[in-house]
């Protein structure tokens, strides 16, 4: 099969996305603005022979500084046939294309998945003294194609660096936490959660737990709840006009695409999560909670909600997003895989961002900024 690329308009990148059964959330136009810092392309992969549209990628350009040359940025794409075995005619035209844009270095995030690990594998990995990641245990599922996409992926020139290399922006989770739904009954969903999950949801349920979704007014309330997190969590916390623009964008774009919900015990908000839906796949993207009310259990309770309603809408995947892939129990990042655990769901190991230096020396350059910022 031999392809063109070329730019497309926002509508026809949404109606390539729409017509599959799913994508990134960071692959959809209005992705772009959301990230509105960087300067965005659409672009379209076009089969020679039937003219017909076979892949999409959002692409975001962030300039350096001083210098009209750019980091070209495809987060959690493009969305293309990887498998292909002819990977060589998708990524030449893209490289070729994005050298002409004035990128220096291109950095994409193929969205394959190489290993998962049942929860049960995990647990039992969890006790034993001698593992400490992932990776030392062995998976339940491995996609030897995914091997197939790195090798090839080298072969070409794409480097991966350790930690997933250099750039600016998200650098996106290499390892994922997800509940599968297809061909699953909610009863079947319910009796995977270990059993302090269901004692807490049970607890939230008699405490008089209530869940709630909110919209666009109720932002603030959430931006004050995750505040608080950020604080007792040591994180740097968004803007609230970053999710006010994140809402916007992504509801405008399919007034389902975005939620939010709050947990309550007695009128008073103590938990709040946003959740992103592209087609089939439905991911719980952030989560706040207050430092009160912690007994009655409100982000079990506000997370069984959201599963519940993600299978209502159809979807095959509830997608915890990004845990690291340590099992040691010192580890301060250990609490947040003990907890998606707890769904009985598996942990995913994604093959990785990578990068191509179209310019070895300012991607060189930009490597050793990154490393000291």
């Amino acid at each position: 099969m031999s392809l063109t690329l070329r730019t497309i308009s926002r509508e026809q990148h949404l109606a390539y996305i729409q017509s599959l059964p799913s994508a990134s959330h960071m692959q959809v136009p209005a992705w772009a603005d959301v990230k509105a810092e960087w300067r965005s392309e659409n672009l379209g992969w076009f089969d020679d022979r039937t003219g017909e549209m076979v892949g999409a990628g959002l692409v975001l350009y962030r300039q350096l500084p001083k210098i009209k040359r750019y980091l070209a940025y495809l987060p959690e794409g493009p969305v293309i046939n990887w498998f292909a075995p002819n990977l060589q005619e998708w990524m030449e035209p893209m490289l070729a294309h994005l050298k002409q844009q004035g990128a220096f270095s291109v950095k994409m995030g193929p969205p394959v998945i190489i290993r998962r690990w049942e929860a049960p594998t995990i647990k039992k990995g969890i006790q034993d003294q001698d593992v400490k990641r992932l990776r030392d245990l062995e998976a339940d599922f491995i996609e030897p194609r995914a091997f197939e996409v790195a090798d090839k992926l080298r072969r070409m020139g794409w480097q991966q660096g350790e930690d997933g290399g250099a750039g600016f922006g998200d650098v996106q989770p290499r390892y994922v936490y997800q509940v599968p739904l297809a061909n699953r009954s909610l009863e079947e969903v319910h009796k995977n959660f270990n059993q302090l999950w269901r004692r807490n949801i049970k607890k939230a349920e008699k405490a008089g737990v209530e869940v709630v979704q909110g919209g666009y007014d109720d932002l603030p309330e959430w931006q004050r709840l995750y505040e608080i997190t950020a604080v007792r969590d040591h994180f740097r916390p968004r803007p609230l006009s970053y999710f006010q623009r994140m809402w916007s964008a992504l509801n405008t774009e399919d007034p389902n695409r975005m939620r939010l919900y709050f947990a309550r015990h007695n009128g008073v908000n103590l938990s709040a999560a946003t959740m992103l839906i592209v087609g089939g796949h439905v991911w719980y993207s952030y989560g706040a909670s207050d430092n009160i009310g912690r007994e009655v259990r409100p982000s079990n309770a506000m997370q069984w909600r959201m599963l519940r309603d993600a299978y209502a809408l159809g979807a095959t995947v509830y997608d915890l997003r990004g845990i690291s892939d340590s099992l040691d129990e010192t580890d301060h990042l250990f609490g947040l895989i003990q907890f998606k655990v707890g769904t009985g769901g598996q942990a995913a190991e994604y093959l990785g961002e990578w990068d191509f230096p179209l310019n070895k020396l300012l991607h060189k350059a930009l490597d050793i900024y990154m490393s000291r910022r």
